[in-house]
């Protein structure tokens, strides 16, 4: 089973959202910004790393949302949500083609990576907005 954080990034009432290149797997998606947990590292450090990796930014994790289970051809994945807040940096896209920063009520209006969708639907309903 592969763990995988993903980082659910606020900043002035807005949610950061990132989409996916044609050359990864589920090309064109979109995703939370998030990575692969190494051996030994804990979510929260995993998640500072991949979305410094990933998008040139600093983030703080806050809250621990429920974790999603999700089968591909190859892998059994669990997606470990956390709400972040944003520290600092200036976004410089590495992985993804697109970001925006989005209100949380436009969220479901997004072609979502498949194990994404339920992290979407439970941070909507923490926000009471489903």
């Amino acid at each position: 089973m592969l763990k995988v954080t993903c980082a659910i990034i606020e900043l002035h009432g807005k949610v950061l959202v990132t989409q996916r290149s044609e050359f990864m797997r589920e090309p064109l998606l979109w995703e939370f910004p998030g990575g692969k947990l190494e051996q030994g590292e804990t979510e929260e450090a995993c998640l500072v790393r991949e979305v410094y990796e990933e998008l040139n930014i600093h983030v703080r994790p806050l809250k621990r949302l429920t974790p999603v289970m999700h089968q591909t051809k190859n892998h059994l994945i669990e997606l470990i949500p956390h709400i972040c807040t944003y520290v600092g940096g200036v976004i410089h896209l590495l992985e993804h083609i697109a970001f925006e920063w989005v209100d949380p009520s436009a969220l479901q209006k997004y072609n979502w990576c498949l194990p994404d969708v339920p992290v979407v639907e439970e941070y909507l309903r923490l926000k009471k907005m489903t």
